[in-house]
């Protein structure tokens, strides 16, 4: 097993010990074989044979695999310092099965003049990063599938979704998240959830408020606040600009621009919707409106409509939450690395209970590529030994992709090695190594580990 593996699973509590053994040992093997497929990661019929048992498991679940993990990320969240921020959001998982009705489906699509079902998994998770943008690792998940549909905007003429109490809509897993997230964490007030548009729920400000925890969400919808019938829209046209702020964008070729962001903020008292009035109480809350005047061609103006039980009382207050929501997209790449790196699309597992089994190791696997990738660009010259394992280091000298080692090695030359591995050039205007070298680099380090550790054995006579 490896040393972070024992570290991510050391905290699980499974009813029987050999199943926590299991557990270490297929994230070790599933670890060195990113991307590849259980039968590729166990090598031989015996090991892929013992895994599928552990995913088939009654006695095995997600809550139990996750379990470890939770406990070292609520480790790491103590050692840090200052607010932390919790990302919240979902994805979907699709799978092509004969018999889809064994995992479940995730929507409905048109084709060709008919309907599709996409069979497949949800999952919404809790991602917890620094203010610079280290994960820390998962504090929440929660998965989920659907068995029918339940015609949502078919419904609207007929209900109003506003007076449906929020335990009986899907929407809820929010609120569950955020929950489970705080209280595994155990420190409140320094908790910054952290959702987009999705997340913009009343009762989620409100159980916020509830737990002393804070929250920073992108609304979409325009509130009543104040007094005789005003909305935050109406209250925020009257506040003066602030000031600006300029922030880079990437577009999907990789070019960077820059855009200016006209800020306005102000405190106020935001009221429930109407139907909810007798529930839920009003709250005082921080509106803050970041607008671009004019944005250049083939992309619309950027307007973040920011709500917060966090005061803003300066620019710089204001930026601050602007730089925090921004971090929302790390949750978008943990996601890609989850799919893309990890390749959980293709799990050919047949039932829903084994593929969360197995997504949850996967999560676990995603968070360790992201985590090497941000350390390497926030920490770069933190101490190599804290990472990887001597032999590791050993090997990487000896194969110097990176150049010559330093008189004191850093963590930024051994993973510049990996990334070179997995196709990284190091040009002098490239940026940093991402999570696609990080990850394809550390599965040809682990075939060169095998060579290593068989150097001078006799094969045969």
């Amino acid at each position: 097993m490896d040393a972070w593996v024992e570290r991510e699973v050391e905290a699980c509590e499974f009813p029987d010990r050999r199943l926590k053994s299991r557990l270490g040992i297929l994230m070790t093997e599933l670890g060195r074989k990113i991307g590849g497929s259980v039968p590729a990661a166990c090598q031989d019929w015996a090991a892929t044979k013992a895994a599928y048992r552990f995913f088939s498991n009654p006695r095995v679940d997600e809550s139990i695999i996750l379990a470890g993990h939770f406990a070292a990320t609520q480790a790491r969240f103590t050692a840090a310092n200052g607010p932390v921020l919790v990302l919240h959001d979902t994805t979907e998982f699709s799978f092509r099965r004969i018999k889809p009705e064994a995992i479940g489906q995730t929507k409905v699509i048109p084709v060709r003049q008919s309907l599709h079902t996409i069979c497949g998994l949800l999952m919404h998770s809790s991602l917890v990063v620094t203010p610079k943008g280290v994960p820390l690792g998962l504090a929440a998940i929660k998965f989920w599938t659907r068995k029918k549909f339940k015609g949502t905007n078919a419904l609207k003429s007929k209900v109003n979704p506003t007076r449906v109490p929020i335990e009986q809509k899907e929407s809820f897993r929010w609120i569950e998240n955020m929950k489970q997230a705080t209280e595994q964490l155990a420190d409140p007030e320094r908790c910054v959830h952290v959702g987009d548009r999705e997340s913009d729920i009343y009762e989620l400000f409100c159980v916020a408020e509830k737990m002393n925890t804070q929250f920073l969400v992108r609304t979409c919808v325009d509130r009543l606040a104040g007094l005789k019938g005003s909305t935050i829209s109406r209250k925020m046209q009257r506040q003066p600009i602030r000031g600006e702020h300029a922030i880079e964008l990437r577009d999907n070729q990789g070019k960077v621009s820059t855009a200016k962001l006209r800020l306005r903020f102000c405190r106020m008292t935001v009221h429930p919707p109407i139907g909810k009035q007798k529930r839920w109480p009003s709250l005082s809350l921080t509106v803050v409106h970041a607008q671009e005047r004019s944005a250049p061609a083939g992309r619309e103006p950027i307007c973040w409509k920011l709500l917060t039980n966090l005061p803003v009382e300066d620019l710089a207050a204001a930026i601050e939450k602007l730089d925090w929501y921004a971090q929302g997209w790390k949750i978008e790449t943990f996601h890609k690395v989850l799919k893309s790196g990890c390749q959980a699309e293709q799990a050919k597992l047949r039932s829903a209970s084994r593929l969360t089994n197995l997504l949850a190791m996967f999560c676990i696997l995603a968070w360790r590529v992201f985590w090497l990738t941000m350390v390497n660009r926030t920490m770069p010259e933190a101490a190599a030994e804290t990472v990887l394992t001597t032999t590791e280091l050993q090997i990487l000298e000896d194969i110097n992709l990176a150049g010559p080692a330093p008189s004191k090695p850093t963590l930024n030359h051994y993973l510049t090695t990996i990334a070179k591995l997995g196709g990284y050039l190091a040009r002098g205007k490239d940026p940093p190594p991402g999570n696609m070298v990080i990850w394809r680099g550390l599965s040809r380090l682990t075939d060169i580990h095998l060579g290593f550790e068989l150097r001078g054995r006799v094969v045969g006579n």
